[in-house]
């Protein structure tokens, strides 16, 4: 195709787009170049408007038109709406338009599927949602998301978080809400002024707007988009959930309702088990040696089952009714485990905390948030000083211990005086420690044999206690693919793990083998010293950083290696000691001639968490790459 027939091809195309809607001009055709530049999908038009009517009857109408460049923005295509035994959706439809803008597929309500709005692992819900199940059969298209609904619940009011990720970019996208009545309100803006949005304030009515805003590209260790992207919060300081009346200005009020509204009464158990407590702690005074007890007796008893029904999912199941069937979701096994608690004389608190991803309950700003259970064990009940946090939905889980599911971040401790805000327990950097002693043979066809001791404790600990969970086969197969795949032909002949749940700490004894390691000629043997933890990791390069740098855990590995050389070879020159400090950590190698047959290798490498500035990402990535490349230290010993 020469030049001026492209030309002309491309001009009509671009004709015929403006042509097929004059009305709504949907041709991906349209969208400016920069809104197409690190996006997997374009927000053509985003509107949603809520009317408040009164503190317990909401309207929210949505209208949303995406462009999806590819297939990876599928997801930022919204085609489902959800509703429960309060929330009616009033009206719902989808149109699909090609890239040329022309209408090629159009879904009214009836044709929505409906379905439970959670996974198989879910025994009870009553929360569902009506989608619709479209295949695309070509790049780009554009879908038009309309959808109404009425609710008795005003104390989840949706957000406008107008840029939802990374890879998408925005043309236009509008958030308003209406109170007529006036009901009292505050809002929460979040990184407003990074961005060019528009915004008014009124006493009946708040207008959020963004327009023209290209996409961001993600990069490696980058903060979450949640830290950098605009977002809008509003609550009613008077709301209703599910029927249940409720008022609060700040998270003491907030507190008092749900410990009232929600958890009040929920906490009777049956009187057989009230007497099996009492005889279980018989005799023992120390609050901690009692909440052991009850905290194993609660594992052996349970198991996790996510229940999404009561007062919006969040009212706990009765605590008789957990004991009854024996199981619960995170809700009904804190409210239980509290329960039986109480019967032992210990004091706990119901505690709400965002689980999995390390976000905080924001402190200076009351609404409903979280989406996890633990139980808090005030420091008034340890002589040690210091609260104690449960994870009520594991059986395995150590007393005590969170990991890192639910530690170091703000949680909502709900207390009969209101709600307080706490800092769940922390593991940092050195404290998530593994240390490997080893000893190791080479042998002189270039095979070695190895005894290697592996002790791990905090989040290190986290990572290693569900290799108790496999089969003797997986564990071999995980050290073999997984953890050391860097080795080739090696093969684990034993390996003995212990979990002590008491220190939280996790032991491997190991006795591994390694064919053909080394390189043999007629003169020398040159082999890898580092053989069984090799960290190699480098970030990816970037030009023009753009995002924050962010470690989101910090460790220390500590490696102490015994290697008896083959025999009949001696040892020549050993490298000297290295050794690299900075801000995000340090990395530490040495060796040292313990005979004429043996030396010993010692490595120590700490990585320390932190957020750090766009700039340093190079410097850390420097770091990183110095220490990947010491790794692969390689030395040889000569023949006598």
């Amino acid at each position: 195709m020469n030049k001026k027939f492209y030309l002309a091809f491309i001009t009509v195309l671009f004709t015929i787009s403006i042509t097929l809607s004059q009305e709504d001009n949907y041709s991906a055709l349209t969208i400016p170049a920069n809104l197409k530049e690190d996006a997997n999908a374009v927000v053509r038009n985003s509107s949603i408007e809520i009317t408040i009517e009164n503190f317990d009857k909401m309207l929210v109408k949505k209208r949303e038109v995406v462009t999806v460049l590819n297939k990876l923005g599928n997801v930022d295509a919204r085609i489902s709406e959800g509703y429960d035994l309060d929330t009616k959706i009033t009206d719902l439809s989808v149109k699909i338009y090609n890239a040329f803008g022309k209408e090629i597929k159009k879904y009214k309500k009836r044709d929505f599927l409906d379905v439970s709005a959670v996974s198989g692992g879910t025994l009870y819900s009553d929360s569902r949602v009506k989608y619709i199940d479209y295949t695309p059969a070509s790049y780009p298209y554009t879908v038009v998301f309309e959808s109404e609904y009425k609710t008795s619940t005003t104390g989840f009011i949706p957000w406008w978080q107008p840029i939802n990720g990374y890879y998408v970019s925005v043309e236009k996208s509008t958030y308003k809400i209406n109170n007529p009545n006036k009901i009292p309100w505050r809002t929460k803006k979040t990184n407003f002024n990074d961005f060019d949005v528009k915004e008014n304030e009124l006493d009946t009515e708040i207008t959020f707007s963004i327009e023209n805003q290209p996409g961001f590209k993600y990069e490696n260790s980058a903060v979450h988009f949640r830290e950098i992207l605009p977002k809008a919060i509003v609550t009613l300081n008077n709301f209703s959930l599910k029927g249940v009346p409720g008022q609060y200005k700040n998270w003491n009020e907030f507190g008092l309702w749900m410990n009232s509204k929600l958890l009040k009464g929920r906490d009777v158990l049956e009187s057989g088990t009230v007497t099996k407590i009492k005889n279980l702690v018989e005799g023992i005074k120390d609050p901690l040696e009692k909440a052991k007890l009850v905290y194993e007796f609660m594992q052996n008893k349970t198991r996790y089952i996510s229940v999404q029904v009561g007062i919006g999912g969040w009212e706990p199941i009765a605590a008789n009714q957990v004991d009854k069937v024996g199981y619960g979701d995170c809700k009904g096994l804190a409210n239980y485990t509290k329960a039986l608690l109480d019967i032992a004389g210990v004091t706990s608190y119901y505690t709400i905390v965002y689980a999995d991803e390390k976000r905080d309950i924001d402190k200076d700003f009351t609404s409903m948030q979280g989406n996890h259970a633990i139980l808090n064990i005030p420091n008034s009940e340890v002589s040690g000083g210091k609260d104690i946090w449960l994870e009520c939905t594991s059986q395995t889980m150590p007393f005590g211990f969170l990991g890192d599911f639910t530690d170091d971040r703000n949680v909502l401790v709900v207390t009969p005086k209101g709600g307080i805000i706490k800092r769940t327990t922390s593991y940092k950097d050195e404290e998530n420690s593994q240390k490997t002693i080893t000893e190791i043979q080479l042998n002189k066809d270039g095979s070695l044999a190895a005894n290697l001791k592996i002790v791990s404790k905090g989040l290190q600990y986290d990572d290693k206690q569900g290799l108790v969970t496999l089969s003797e086969d997986e564990l071999f197969k995980r050290y073999k693919s997984n953890i050391w795949s860097y080795n080739n032909n090696l093969e684990i002949e034993t390996a003995t793990l212990e979990n002590d749940k008491n220190n939280i700490v996790f032991t491997e004894d190991i006795k591994a083998t390694i064919k053909n390691y080394a390189t043999v000629n007629d003169t020398e043997y040159l082999f890898r010293v580092n053989v069984f933890n090799k960290n190699s990791y480098v970030p990816k390069r970037y030009r023009k950083r753009k995002l924050p740098l962010k470690i989101s855990r910090g460790y220390k590995d500590e490696d102490f290696y015994t290697i008896v050389l083959p025999e009949g070879y001696v040892l020549g020159a050993i490298p000297l000691e290295k050794e690299i400090s900075t801000k995000f950590g340090s990395y530490k190698v040495s060796l040292k001639k313990i005979d004429e047959t043996s030396f010993k290798y010692q490595k120590t490498i700490i990585i320390k968490e932190g957020v750090y500035s766009k700039e340093d990402y190079k410097v850390y990535r420097s770091f990183r790459k110095s220490i990947a490349k010491y790794e692969n230290l390689r030395i040889a010993i000569i023949k006598k």
